[in-house]
């Protein structure tokens, strides 16, 4: 047995130090030290006894040092999800041994994506744990998702002892274990509440263990606090695989999933899921539930092709411009970043000569989206313009272009996917950037292109 040793953590900020200090170095609160026995090892050894349990039946092999040109460069197969959204998200399934941390507001759908996720999955033997429900609260959950075939190899454990989660580890050699959620596990080796810095980040560390040495993929759901981050420490984002955040508001029945970090994909992809009676439903063409049916006559709204991940999608921006009601005009934007929106006010008045000092506008992404495209510019100038002179776009037409400094129309990327998306959903008349349209053959398509080269040009070819 290793000598038990005595540490110093802060209860605020996670600092750690070998003496008790009255105020931290790190955050500058005071009393927040705490002392922490690191005695027994109990959290790790469990976590490697569960580890080793598992990898032995899995693979028949103990865990030992291997030479490079003995490790297969093949990629393992990842474990699908039976969730095309899902699978995107992820960067095509689950990867073996892989740490998933799942975020996102109390209430916004969390628990009920990833409990309807494992009962799609019949073929694999999975384990939940579940620190904040009941197993009568997850069996009602389970019958109000409506699963169409009975899942008889989920596992449900009502656990918040680490250790024991382990030992249950050890007995069921689950294939997927889900922890639901990383604060309101603790261990026994930290003598602190749940949902401490310390006790998020120790489980957290055994969990990695566990999951990297037993090749069995481990998803955390967690927490956010009132900032819109992930609750805990920092270090709680390093350590694992793959960071997702589901993302909307309650009020909407649209729900995002993005992916912020990612080891084994790319972090630019984009779910979509709708908010039903029975559970989350998979929109697979979002372009026709952001746009609204109907708004022919209407000012202040643009159409933009937008391109998230690999999905081409067309979005909605609407805009509203009227006077000033206090001395300092507001500029508030939804979905949008703002200092991009002063950016491109700056340039409507300065390159286009329309004067909006003293002029409240306010700028919103339909449906809920955040986009972080660079090719809605131009559909968030024609917006705002469409407000300022109470004029409506005509119906049909839709555009794609970056603005720059100087007021040109800078060259977007996959500018034949977004006017395929265009032409399928019904639109006849599209403005894209002039240099996009070099080396573009525009016979094989039907929709009418506009190619511009100045925002003056743009804004004369909707307005005349």
């Amino acid at each position: 047995m290793a000598k038990d040793k005595i540490a110093y953590v802060c209860s605020n900020c996670g600092q750690e130090s070998a003496k008790w200090i009255g105020k931290c170095p790190s955050c500058g609160q005071w009393n927040t030290f705490k002392e922490i026995r690191i005695a027994g090892d109990t959290g790790s050894m469990a976590a490697r006894s569960a580890a080793q349990s598992v990898r032995m039946s899995v693979t028949g092999t103990p865990n030992k040092p291997l030479y490079l040109h003995e490790i297969s460069a093949k990629d393992e197969p990842r474990i699908d999800t039976n969730d095309t959204e899902l699978n995107r998200v992820l960067g095509g399934g689950l990867v073996p041994g892989s740490i998933v941390l799942l975020g996102g507001e109390p209430g916004i759908g969390k628990s009920t994506l990833t409990l309807q996720t494992i009962l799609r999955m019949t073929d694999r033997r999975i384990l939940y744990v579940s620190g904040e429900e009941s197993a009568h609260q997850l069996k009602l959950r389970a019958d109000r998702l409506g699963s169409n075939r009975q899942n008889n190899n989920v596992m449900i454990l009502c656990e918040t002892s680490l250790e024991h989660i382990f030992e249950h580890i050890k007995d069921t050699h689950p294939e997927i274990v889900i922890i639901d959620s990383i604060q309101t596990i603790a261990t026994s080796e930290v003598e602190s509440s749940p949902g401490s810095i310390t006790q998020v980040r120790e489980c957290a560390a055994s969990l990695l263990r566990f999951a990297k040495t037993s090749g069995v993929p481990v998803v955390l759901i967690g927490h956010i606090n009132k900032e819109g981050t992930l609750a805990g420490p920092k270090i709680l984002e390093h350590i694992v695989d793959t960071v997702i955040q589901f993302e909307g508001d309650q009020h909407y029945m649209y729900r995002i999933l993005r992916s912020i970090k990612n080891r084994f994909g790319s972090t630019s992809e984009l779910g979509i899921y709708e908010m039903e009676r029975n559970g989350l439903r998979q929109v697979s063409n979002p372009s026709e539930l952001l746009l609204t049916q109907d708004h022919e006559g209407l000012s202040g709204i643009a159409i933009s092709s937008a391109i998230e991940g690999v999905r081409p999608f067309l979005v909605e921006t609407q805009a509203l411009v009227s006077s000033a009601a206090y001395g300092t005009p507001q500029r508030t934007a939804t979905g949008f970043e703002q200092k991009r929106l002063n950016m491109l006010l700056a340039v409507l008045e300065k390159r286009v000569g329309f004067k909006l000092m003293q002029k409240d506008v306010f700028i919103n992404i339909a449906g809920g989206l955040r986009v972080t495209d660079l090719a809605i510019d131009l559909s968030v100038i024609a917006a705002v313009l469409s407000s300022n002179v109470d004029t409506a776009i005509e119906h049909g037409w839709c555009m794609a272009g970056e603005v720059g400094l100087s007021g040109e129309v800078r060259p977007v990327n996959r500018i034949e996917q977004r006017i395929a998306e265009a032409e399928k959903l019904g639109f006849t008349h599209m403005i894209v950037p002039k240099y996009n349209l070099q080396s573009f053959n525009q016979g094989k398509y039907r929709i009418e292109l506009h190619p511009v080269r100045k925002v003056e040009e743009a804004l004369r070819c909707l307005f005349g």
